[in-house]
């Protein structure tokens, strides 16, 4: 069995990817409408992001996922089998709504979590 916190530091580093491809093409628009790179680079981050999601949930008992909003747990999930699924079919208004809105809140919990853990290792 994995590190459940190295789950959550995985989640970090493709919320900071996602967010740094972002600030890189100017917006969040500009990014999604960049099919070659940024858009591909976005989905298989979130995708990521969600399939830690699912391995924690088999990583019940440490309870992390408790910390979480479950509709965004669900959402993440979701978003996962569209992007798997029906790839070109997916909705890039609702991708914009999870970056700008659900993404921010994911990061904070996770930087919750792992800062006592943070404080340790620098002491």
């Amino acid at each position: 069995m994995s590190d459940p916190y190295d789950r959550l530091r995985t989640i970090q580093k493709k919320i900071d990817f996602i967010e740094n491809i972002c600030k890189e093409d100017g917006s969040i628009t500009n990014a999604l409408a960049d099919e070659k790179r940024s858009r591909a680079s976005i989905l298989m981050h979130l995708t990521s992001i969600a399939e830690q999601f699912n391995k924690l949930a088999e990583d019940a008992e440490f309870g992390i996922l408790s910390q979480f909003d479950k509709r965004d747990l669900k959402g993440s999930y979701d978003v996962r089998n569209y992007i798997a699924h029906d790839y070109e079919g997916v909705n890039l208004s609702v991708i914009e709504h999870i970056i700008r809105n659900k993404l921010p809140k994911i990061k904070t919990i996770t930087e919750i979590i792992l800062s006592p853990l943070q404080r340790t290792a620098t002491s």
